[in-house]
């Protein structure tokens, strides 16, 4: 498998392009979050993370060959140890809390993660924070906090367990833009894929259940769909900022309120649907901006190959 396009250190910014693989993304995660509310609490939160990953290592083995003939850096293995680190404890947990509370509310909550993005972007990957773009994740935020409603609802464990999240991906989402320049999206998917399932196993050994073949099957729908939406979500980044392409994962908040009502007769919530109208107003709008912009300022050359 080669590298594909946009992977390459030199890639100029295409916003255009971030926001398509970004929507693919969200609706990979989306696909996940509905089958792991279909499964719902029967195994332990840990086991099921860790046979999700474990069967995702198997999907990509032709990656994993590929790598053993050319070894990424030091750099890019310490950074892909890191974000694998966070993610295991911070899969374990949504897995958690997926069994436990409503999809569209787990996804909302999942909304808090761009507050830690957007600054730990600032910080240490020095993305410049344009007005357009603090607005966008603004308001997306606010349409989250609509949604949530915090003082009129008691806090869950499964609501804790869900804000937990947030640091640990945003963690594992900066760790991910930080390796977009230097290796390829196949093999920045494939390490977060060993990692996870290597830091899973003893926590899955702790609390194992025998799963069913019903388990194991759909646990391996969710590595098929996991793997491509991480796949997507590391083209997204490889593209465009992370200021640019954060604010279409609110988009995931519509799918999933549709899943819920559609699949598992969750209710319309009125605050869900005021609350999603904000959201994809905001992504529309940083969309439609940074496409412009990006238009006016970049010319490209007579020999440069159209987006496919």
């Amino acid at each position: 498998m080669t590298s594909a396009p946009g992977d390459s250190p030199k890639t100029p910014n295409l916003p255009l392009q971030g926001i398509l693989w970004m929507i693919v993304s969200t609706m990979m995660f989306v696909s996940v979050t509905g089958i792991v509310r279909y499964l719902g609490s029967g195994l332990p939160a840990a086991e099921s993370a860790f046979i999700r990953y474990a069967m995702g290592f198997l999907i990509l083995l032709p990656v994993f060959i590929r790598m053993a003939k050319n070894m990424p850096s030091k750099e890019v293995l310490r950074n892909g140890a890191i974000r694998g680190f966070a993610h295991t404890f911070g899969v374990t947990l949504w897995f958690f809390a997926m069994a436990r509370i409503p999809i569209a509310e787990v996804t909302a909550i999942g909304y808090v993660t761009p507050i830690f993005i957007t600054i730990g972007a600032a910080i240490f990957l020095g993305e410049k924070l344009r007005a357009r773009r603090i607005l966008g994740v603004l308001a997306g935020l606010t349409g989250a906090l609509i949604i949530l409603r915090p003082g009129f609802n008691e806090i869950s464990i499964g609501q804790l367990a869900q804000l937990a999240t947030a640091p640990l991906f945003a963690t594992s989402y900066l760790m991910t833009k930080s390796m977009t320049g230097k290796t390829d999206s196949q093999t920045i998917v494939a390490l977060l894929t060993f990692f996870c399932t290597l830091f899973l196993f003893p926590l899955a050994l702790l609390d194992w259940q025998t799963p069913t073949l019903h388990e194991l099957f759909w646990l391996f729908m969710t590595a098929v769909c996991a793997t491509f939406g991480h796949y997507a979500m590391t083209r997204a980044l490889a593209a465009a900022p992370i200021s640019v392409t954060q604010p279409i994962t609110f988009l995931q908040l519509v799918w999933a309120s549709l899943l819920g009502i559609l699949m598992f007769g969750e209710a319309i919530d009125p605050f869900v649907i005021l609350g999603g109208t904000v959201i994809v107003a905001a992504a529309t709008f940083i969309s439609h901006r940074e496409n412009k912009l990006a238009k006016s300022n970049i010319t490209p050359p007579a020999s440069a190959a159209k987006l496919q």
